[in-house]
């Protein structure tokens, strides 16, 4: 038995056919889920590795204006 690590909520799966990378999906909450280990069985949210990389996307756009605010100052 394992558990959605989004909701908590119990996954009904024969534990013995899964190998790592295989995907899953909660029924409870619809989270997508990734085997990420088989001993023990270990689930990873694949929704969270979306937010990660907005995330950093983010952070990217920002270190360009930060860029161009210095080249402004040095110009000045």
């Amino acid at each position: 038995m394992v558990n959605c690590p989004k909701c908590d909520a119990v996954i009904d799966v024969e534990e013995d056919e899964l190998d790592e990378g295989d995907v899953l999906s909660c029924d409870e909450c619809g989270a997508s889920l990734s085997v990420s280990g088989t001993d023990p069985l270990e689930l990873a949210s694949d929704d969270d590795d979306e937010f990660d990389d907005e995330e950093d996307e983010d952070f990217d756009e920002d270190d360009e204006e930060d860029e161009d605010e210095e080249d402004e100052e040095e110009n000045w």
